[in-house]
Parts: structure tokens; sequence; C-alpha cells
């Protein structure tokens, strides 16, 4: 067999109470795509910190190309031919796409070398682009792109350093399903040319569709290696959680309720266009399409974070007004937002803080916080909802994603919301916290809470969900109860290729 490319032998680092990884090696091959999974906390991100030059390993060995090299820093990793994608991308948005590529070492005019040599940055730029097929001008600014394209453009800077082995954490995250068909060309594309890729990503699906092999870590070992032929979803699940998980989405069905909130004819500027939808007590409803349908919009209209021209809402019967989300709070609505690093948690907060922010009036007395009556509250969430963290006072940035998601949550919970608005609240989260996730969702519904989900995932929409809603171009175009649903007729309906009449909460409309 050929020489790995890349081997790591006996890898170990340790933080303080924490092994993060133990012993482990690994080898990956030239024009190889290694998938590496694990739940959040496996070790996955501190061994790749590691190969990238960010940590250095209390004990072991790495090898390119059958020879012992020392990674001392990112910048050694670089000249090695090592890069690392992260799951937020590292490039400067107000810098075109050529400067993003040739940062820190632009090239210089032959007879000035204190000036930059413009000219050849963007030919050498596009050059770099035009090599990996993409049609992305060297000229465009960097917040004008799409996350894909951006994504591309992080590529083709590490490829400008000659990278023999890239790191890809997380890429697709963000990502529509056609933008990550376009990213897994990209991908089978550096393969071919001999490229070794090491990719990290919670989507299994993803990791069946385009790794070569699969390595798995729990608790900082490596747990399994084999060819992706060889597996199957369950067997890596199991030796990712060292148990059998059951049903990925365990969906009980429940007796729904009457309807606790109804929007009609919700429109604002060019982006939602006659908008109208019911949510029913204890019923979870999916809304579902490609990225910029719309999906987004509804949930911030509904939750006051965007203004609408027109439309009515009711709930439970009696009109409102939602100007802001104070006054969607105060009607028993919470909303967990897509990202929500930044616009969910506050992350030099404890979770504590986190937790009874929406709460403060009603945990005060005379102006000053309760904080006992707070922390036993907050207490009996992280039991209830298994938020793994050493104490209520941790920060949050701490925690796993998982975990982090489970912290929103809590808040909500311990409003007691009628209706709870979920965008995307599986991303980037491991297998286990996303069972643990559907599994609150469920008890939420049971209770009589009207959850309306929004998700890229559709396996997930069509696993909970009980009524599924496609929106295209900022309107609802298709409604499709548990039993009618499938992949192929959302994508269909997402994509305007049904002409059929169908119905919308009621309405009839064409798709």
């Amino acid at each position: 067999m050929d020489t790995p490319r890349l081997q790591l032998e006996h890898i170990s680092k340790a933080f303080p109470g924490v092994q993060a990884v133990n012993d482990l090696s690994l080898q990956a091959y030239a024009g190889e795509i290694l998938a590496l999974v694990g739940e959040n906390g496996a070790g996955k991100t501190t061994l790749m910190n590691i190969l990238s030059g960010a940590l250095q390993a209390d004990s072991g060995r790495i090898l390119v190309d059958g020879k012992e090299v020392q990674i001392d820093s990112p910048r050694k990793a670089l000249e090695l031919g090592i890069t690392m994608i992260h799951q937020e991308l590292a490039l400067i948005p107000q810098l075109t796409v050529g400067q993003n590529i040739f940062l820190g070492r632009e090239p210089r005019r032959k007879t000035a070398k204190w000036l930059v040599d413009w000219r050849t940055l963007y030919q050498e730029a596009q050059n770099q682009l035009e090599r990996l097929g993409l049609d992305i001008d060297a000229h465009a600014i960097v917040q004008e792109l799409t996350i894909a394209q951006r994504q591309m453009v992080e590529i083709t800077k590490a490829l400008s350093y000659n990278a023999r082995i890239i790191v890809l954490d997380e890429p697709t995250s963000a990502l529509s399903s056609k933008e990550t068909e376009r990213l897994f060309e990209l991908m089978r594309t550096l393969r071919s040319q001999g490229v070794t890729q090491i990719f990290i990503s919670h989507r299994l699906e993803e990791v069946f569709e385009i790794a070569d092999r699969v390595a798995v870590m729990r608790d900082g070992q490596l747990v399994g290696l084999a060819p992706t032929a060889e597996l199957n979803r369950e067997r890596v699940v199991q030796m990712m959680v060292g148990r059998e998980l059951g049903e990925y989405f365990p969906k009980t069905q429940y007796q729904r309720g009457e309807i606790v909130l109804a929007a009609q004819g919700l429109r604002r500027r060019n982006e939602l266009h006659d908008v109208s939808l019911v949510l029913h007590r204890g019923e979870v409803v999916g809304l579902a399409g490609l990225v910029g349908a719309g999906r987004t919009l509804v949930a911030r209209a509904l939750f006051g974070v965007d203004r609408l021209e027109v439309g009515e809402i009711e709930i439970e019967g009696k009109k409102v007004t939602i100007n802001n989300p104070q006054d969607a709070i105060r009607l028993g609505i919470g909303f967990v937002p897509e990202d929500r690093k930044t616009q969910g948690l506050f992350l030099g907060q404890s979770v504590r803080s986190n937790v009874i922010i929406s709460l403060l009036k009603r945990m005060s007395w005379l102006g000053f916080v309760q904080f006992r009556k707070a922390e036993t509250l907050v207490a009996e969430l992280v039991k209830r909802l298994g938020i793994r963290t050493p104490s209520i006072l941790q920060r949050v940035r701490n925690l796993s994603g998982g975990n982090q998601q489970k912290v929103i949550i809590a808040r909500w919970m311990a409003l007691n919301p009628k209706i709870l608005i979920l965008d995307e609240p599986t991303r980037g989260v491991d297998v286990l916290a996303k069972a643990e996730i559907h599994a609150l969702i469920n008890e939420l519904a049971s209770q009589g809470v009207a959850v309306l989900m929004i998700s890229s995932e559709l396996p997930e929409i069509l696993g909970i969900c009980d009524r599924i809603l496609v929106m295209r171009n900022g309107r609802i175009v298709a409604e499709f109860n548990r039993e009618q649903a499938t992949q192929e007729v959302i994508m269909r309906a997402a994509t305007g290729q049904l002409e059929t009449l169908l119905t919308v909460s009621g309405q009839p409309q064409t798709a």
C-alpha cells in the first residue's frame, strides 16, 4: 500500500480536568476524502487544531509523506501544505476575493517592492478560481457573495498555499442542498487532483455521499475506521454514542387542539407575499423550502423582529399587534433563531443569565433579582433538558453546540410559551443532541405548545412534523400532512415543479 499522505501516531492532548484526545492514531491517503465524525466533545476539533498548528499535542508524532514533522504554529502547517477551513469563515468581508486569497503575501512590483502589484494579484487569483471551475470574479467584494461562494473562496485560498491536506469543518452547515452539491463537486475535483481532505460533519447522509472512509471518535479515542461502503448509518451512530440510539425522529402522535395562531395575508416589501398559515395547539408544523425562500422572514415577522407592511395575526382568536419581540413574548411566543451565537445567546454570560434574561421582571422584587429563586428554576431546567454543564454559572461559550441550543430552549420553556418558533434547531449539533432536541419538541407538543419548525434537513422535517408548509419566492406554495409528504414532493414544490392547485391554510394557490 502507498505511504499515507498523513499519519497521526499516538496523539494525546489534555486540558484541566479533560482528556480531549487519548493515544489516537490515524492515517489519510493522497486523493482521499476521510470523514471524521463523533459527538460534540468527542475530540475532533482538538485533533484537527493539533494538525493545523493551533494546539500542540502533549505526546505523539505527526508524519507527512512518511517524514516526521513538527507543527508548532499555523504558519508551519501552511508551509507543510496543511490548512483548515473552519465552520465560521475567516475571510475579511470588506475586501475583494483576490485580496483575501493573497492576504499578507501580496505580489510586489519588480521596480518598487513597497508597492503591491495589483494586476498580478488579481490575475493569479482569477487563475486559481478558474482552476477549480469557479465562476467567481476575483474583484468581487466578499460580503456581496453567498455563503457557498465564500466557502469556495476559502478553499481557493487554501489551495493557493499549495495545500495537500485540507480539513473542512462542517462546511455545509449553512448551505442549501444545491450549494452543498456544488461544494461536493469541488471536493471530487480536489480528490482527482490528489488532495487529501478530512471532512468533519454531523450530517451522516453527506458522509455516506462524499467520503471514501469514515473515522469515528468517542471520548477522545478512535473507536472505528472503515471504508464507507462497509458501514451503514445505524452502525456509525452506535459507534459515536456507544449504544443503540433508536429512532432518529421519535415522533409521537398527539390530538391537535384548537387554533392558537392564525396569520393572514402577511406581506413585507418584496420579501413576503400574502403568507397565510395556522398553528394548532399540540401540533408541530414544518416550514420547508430552499435557502432564500422566505422561511426565516416569516419567523422573524411573527416574533416582531421585522415589521410587516400588511397582514393580520390572531392569537387564540383575538387580533393582535406585534411590533417587537417584547410584544411577541407578552403574547406567549418564543423564538429560537437560526444563528444561536450571534442572535440567541450572550456567549460571555452564564447559563443562569442566558435562561432568565427574559424572566427578569418576574424574578425581581423591588428592583433586585431573586437569584436563589432563579437558580432553583435554572437548575430544574438544566436537569430536565439534560444540559451538560459543570455549573449553571458556566459561561455559555464553553458549552457544545447542542447544549447551547438547549439553553435557548430552556429560556422559552421557563416562560411556558403558547407558541414556539424554531429556526434550524439542530444545525451544527451531533446526532445524540439532535435526538434529544427532537424529544424536547415532542414533549412541548404533548404539553399543548404549538411549534413552528424551520429546517433545511428534509428527513428531519418529515420525521418530526405533523404538517409541512413549503415556501418559494416569499410565498407558501404547498401544504402536506404527514402521510402525503415525501422528500421528492417537497423538493418539487420548493423548486416550482408542481403545477396542480395545492391547499394552503384552506386557501387554494398555484404552486
